[in-house]
């Protein structure tokens, strides 16, 4: 095999230690991007060269981040992902406005960048989840904009701990999702992708053929928007890979960002059996988040990559310029 190139660092006051192990992981070049200069397919043939050893870092931490490996363009991003060779999955019933820019990259959230996005795992409102996330920092943030962490398994282990009857509920009932979507995609809004492009067509019956793979009821308003309930949908689930429960769900996402001119917050998520979420909980639930969260400062070419079943994540609002793109895999 060949020689790694890669080397971990650390970024003191950006990182957490559970157990001895660092979160996230973060990986630069051996020798001084100044004196060595490791281009794009020198990063992307040593991914394919040691991808068990990557592999296992992202199963063990949970999020790796690569630093100053000359990532400049969504075109060497877009060879990243692929270096991997994780099969790509299609962003179906997921709620960002997003556009396609090259290959497998798309644009992470095109809602105005002074909004917040909660905290959450990709797509848990739906069946089939992508297995992992990746991002790229084509243009850094000037201030803010950070891409919050947190492990899952933690978040649910202090939920039980300081809410047991509560976290009780919702593994007995589920929780419940209701969005309303427009026709057309409004970028104005976190959430705001129509159900055109949610269901990836323009015919209603295609639309309710595929909401109903993904546990989705629609209900069509005479505006031409439409009513999507899911659910209930489990909230907490055990990740196999780990034999641990974890906090998979996106009951503080929806409850404090699901938000825009069609949409009311406290109305966008319940208990699988209709009945209201104590506001309290949910809010003590951001606190536990915020607590345990990792927020790096993002640098331009930075690629992080997360292992959606392990790790929850968010968006705090900066001034622009920020562009983070991202890739969805199986």
């Amino acid at each position: 095999m060949p020689e790694s190139i890669f080397t971990e660092t650390k970024i003191p006051y950006h990182q957490k230690h559970y157990n001895g192990d660092f979160f996230p992981v973060i990986l630069s070049p051996k020798l001084n991007i100044t004196t060595l200069s490791y281009d794009i397919t020198v990063f992307t043939e040593a991914i394919k060269a040691h991808k068990p050893w990557l592999e296992s870092l992202i199963h063990k931490a949970g999020a790796v981040l690569f630093r100053g490996f000359h990532v400049t363009t969504a075109d060497d991003f877009n060879d990243v992902v692929e270096a991997f060779g994780f099969e790509e999955l299609p962003y179906v019933g997921g709620a960002a406005p997003r556009n396609i820019v090259v290959g497998r990259v798309f644009t992470s959230n095109d809602s105005p960048p002074d909004q917040k996005i909660p905290f959450h795992h990709e797509m848990a409102q739906v069946p089939k989840v992508p297995a992992k996330l990746f991002f790229f920092c084509e243009v850094e943030p000037g201030k803010g904009g950070e891409t919050p962490i947190v492990l899952s398994h933690i978040v649910y282990e202090r939920m039980k701990e300081k809410y047991p009857e509560f976290v009780e509920r919702l593994e007995e009932h589920g929780l419940i999702y209701t969005r309303v979507l427009g026709e057309e995609d409004d970028p104005t809004s976190p959430i705001g992708r129509g159900w055109k492009s949610t269901f990836l067509t323009k015919d209603k019956n295609v639309a309710e053929e595929r909401a109903a793979k993904l546990g989705t009821r629609l209900e069509w308003m005479e505006d031409g928007g439409v009513k999507t309930v899911m659910g209930p949908i489990p909230a907490i689930k055990v990740d196999k890979s780990q034999q641990r429960k974890i906090w998979f769900n996106s009951m503080v996402a929806a409850y404090t960002g699901w938000e825009d001119a069609r949409n009311d917050p406290v109305k966008a998520v319940t208990y699988g059996d209709g009945k209201p979420l104590l506001a309290d909980i949910i809010y003590g639930c951001l606190k536990i988040m915020d607590e345990e969260s990792v927020a790096i400062p993002w640098q331009k070419g930075d690629v992080l990559l997360l292992d959606n079943w392990a790790v929850l994540h968010s968006r705090r609002p900066c001034n622009p310029p920020r562009r983070i793109l991202a890739s969805l895999c199986k």
